[in-house]
């Protein structure tokens, strides 16, 4: 008796697009501009897209090549990513803010020969294409926000897009490569350490949608429109050009402005129900919400990530927004959910990011990588496995996991009772103090929930006698003073004394890594 069996059906990322342009084709994509914005639905979307796939084979490039992109948020962008994936070509997202010098290192590492790019970069592209020999040819977008200058180059062809599509748009097939193919590469921030290049295949990408379109995790529809404020060069642009697709929900997609005004009009005029980003973002919207009396009326639901938030920040949010904040925690190396908030959690506080979805697993070892017995109420070093993990990264021969698949995350973690996890503390923050070691995500959690702190960090400086000391550094709330014995005193009792900062720095704005998180290694070059 021969048994039955299912369809064949690779999980390929052309998918999306096509299910969106079929069942959700006059659904929008909108990408912002300096007061203006461009619109188009899903169907032309997927046209477009096609026919660039014929223009990129037209260029060289083929299956397991990688494109590079220096890009905003934009529809352009999308286009390329669909039109790049959907014949096996891998999408190498470059972020624009890092220097020349680390862009062409990325470049020379992945050995790519085309480099799509948004206006306005027009010197940062002259000075790579000195650096990178290897790229052959430069995709300029265009994009909402008036005339950009075109770089100027003799060791290149620079197209504009619209002229390489006119020229050598052409329809081709999709898929047909295993699901397993790579599909994009990002390398890691560098907050922490060397960057690192990060592969997403077909297959991990796939199912890290359906992580995020699970009804505790972020869980969008068709009904919703969405603002994605994370970058698309960071970490997959936390997969929502995936997941809008998928879900038929209408994207808006920032482009290069993200100031709180920018953000404010597109709400408001995209009926904006959820959003999508780091807390500086949203603190910027908060505050030109407050200089100008304005509102957000249709926004329901934020998701945070990037790093945790203080407290007050949190309630903040919540109060001048009239929203429900979803926090949550992940990584490069994740796809990059860990774990989420659910919007109607009965128990939610800043220090929470909530529970994995399934596909997802976590667990806590001791530093020397054994499970602790006690899984709930301990900290520990956090490890992950799952379908959309890492296992090695981009041209590195070993894995980065262990004997049974474990990924080292590199933080401190607790889990409660009911499975949520909370992050304690990167284990490289750690500060040793005369032998013992102090942990800066306790002290600044604690800070953090003064009304009055905007945003919290904890640094080690030198000490001649301890080793290391703990230095506060605070960025205070537009318009509050808070005196050192105020903040001391709000330290006392709840830590230990000998983990009390020896130094309270003011800074006016608080340096940040280039995806938004607090820099870290800036503020030990300045103040440890």
């Amino acid at each position: 008796m021969t048994p039955g069996s299912m369809q064949p059906y690779a999980l390929t990322l052309d998918k999306f697009i096509d299910h969106a342009a079929r069942w959700h084709g006059a659904t929008e994509v909108v990408t912002g501009g300096d007061g203006s914005s461009e619109r188009i639905g899903y169907a032309a979307l997927r046209t477009r897209a096609n026919r660039l796939s014929g223009a990129f084979a037209a260029l060289g490039l083929q299956a397991g090549d990688n494109l590079a992109t220096l890009a905003w948020n934009s529809q352009a962008h999308m286009e390329c990513w669909y039109g790049a994936m959907g014949t096996g070509i891998v999408c190498h997202t470059l972020n624009p803010r890092l220097a020349p010098a680390h862009l062409a290192a990325m470049i020379h590492q992945a050995g790519n020969r085309v480099l799509a790019v948004s206006p306005g970069l027009a010197s940062l592209i002259e000075d790579l294409l000195q650096r990178c020999p290897s790229i052959a040819h430069v995709v300029l977008f265009d994009e909402p926000g008036g005339a950009h200058p075109t770089p100027v180059t003799d060791r290149a062809r620079v197209w504009r897009m619209e002229d390489l599509l006119d020229r050598h748009g052409a329809p081709m097939p999709w898929g047909g490569f295993d699901e397993t193919a790579p599909a994009g590469l990002c390398f890691t921030s560098g907050t922490s350490g060397a960057p690192k290049g990060v592969t997403y295949t077909h297959r991990s990408n796939y199912l890290h949608t359906t992580h995020l379109l699970a009804a505790d995790v972020v869980g969008i529809t068709a009904h919703d429109a969405v603002l994605v404020a994370v970058p698309m060069f960071h970490a997959n642009g936390w997969g929502f050009a995936f997941a809008g697709p998928a879900a038929g929900a209408k994207l808006v997609l920032p482009g290069r402005n993200q100031d709180g005004a920018s953000l404010a009009r597109l709400i408001n005029e995209e009926g904006v129900t959820v959003a999508a980003g780091v807390a500086t973002v949203w603190l910027g919207l908060v505050d030109h919400l407050e200089k100008t009396g304005g509102d957000v009326s249709s926004l329901n639901r934020i998701l945070l990530g990037g790093s945790s938030v203080p407290q007050a920040l949190m309630d903040r949010l919540e109060a001048r927004l009239g929203v429900t904040i979803q926090t949550s925690w992940g990584m490069t190396e994740l796809s990059p959910v860990g774990t989420v908030t659910p919007a109607n959690a009965t128990i939610r506080a800043s220090h929470l990011s909530g529970r994995p979805p399934m596909g997802v697993d976590l667990r806590l070892t001791d530093d020397a990588g054994e499970p602790l017995p006690d899984q709930r109420g301990s900290e520990g070093r956090l490890w992950v496995k799952g379908a959309s993990a890492v296992e090695r990264y981009f041209g590195q021969d070993a894995v980065a996991t262990d004997a049974d698949g474990w990924f080292d995350t590199g933080d401190l973690a607790r889990i409660d009772a009911s499975g949520n996890l909370s992050i304690t503390g990167r284990a490289k923050d750690l500060i040793k103090s005369g032998g013992e070691w102090i942990n800066p995500g306790e002290i600044e959690a604690i800070v953090g929930a003064l009304p009055e702190v905007a945003l919290v960090a904890v640094v080690g400086r030198a000490h001649p006698r301890w080793g290391e000391r703990p230095v506060l550094v605070i960025e205070e709330r537009q318009g509050a003073v808070l005196t050192d014995e105020a903040l001391l005193g709000a330290l006392r009792g709840r830590i230990a004394s000998w983990w009390m900062p020896d130094a309270i720095v003011r800074v006016p704005t608080m340096p940040l890594a280039l995806t938004g998180k607090i820099d870290k290694m800036r503020l030990r070059a300045d103040h440890g």
